[in-house]
């Protein structure tokens, strides 16, 4: 029980997106709010959520509370991604690349959020065809499940 509360400390927390929908109904308008947060705890782990509610802040909490459960492992290498990924998700095409120590980030969106929480320091990549930041992050960790891991081949053999 104290392993997973420390876990818990650990876990670090953004604000992706806050959305204010809006539904016409016969006594006028039914305002609710949207969030979509990430969490990640920067050494491979990483989920995101999508939370709804009345008001601001009961939305996030669902929306970490979902992240926190559904995260997925991300495998590493060497702060980079271990290779090359295209990934077609809705209307997103996604496109990831691994990038040499030193070079950051090179991507937009919520996709750099996403990458930096999951611990990925190195990388470079291009969203196309969407807009829609929902629908980008949910591309991006279709495409971060379907990474495979990278052996690290030993000079002795």
């Amino acid at each position: 029980m104290a392993e997973e509360k420390k876990e818990e400390k650990k876990l670090e927390e953004k604000v992706l997106l806050i959305k204010r929908v809006s539904k016409k109904i016969p006594g006028g308008n039914y305002v609710t709010f949207s969030a979509l947060v990430a969490v990640g705890d920067g050494r491979g782990k990483v989920g995101i959520g999508l939370g709804r509610s009345l008001e601001v802040p009961p939305a996030i909490k669902k929306a970490i509370n979902y992240a926190k459960n559904h995260m997925i492992k991300v495998s590493i290498y060497k702060n980079s991604l271990p290779h090359e990924i295209k990934l077609k998700y809705k209307a997103a095409k996604i496109l990831l690349k691994p990038a040499p120590e030193g070079t950051g980030l090179k991507i937009g969106s919520v996709a750099r959020v996403i990458l930096g929480l999951a611990g990925i320091y190195n990388a470079s990549g291009k969203i196309i065809g969407s807009r829609n930041q929902i629908v980008n992050a949910y591309a991006v960790m279709e495409a971060l499940k379907k990474l495979k891991v990278r052996q690290v081949k030993k000079k002795n053999e």
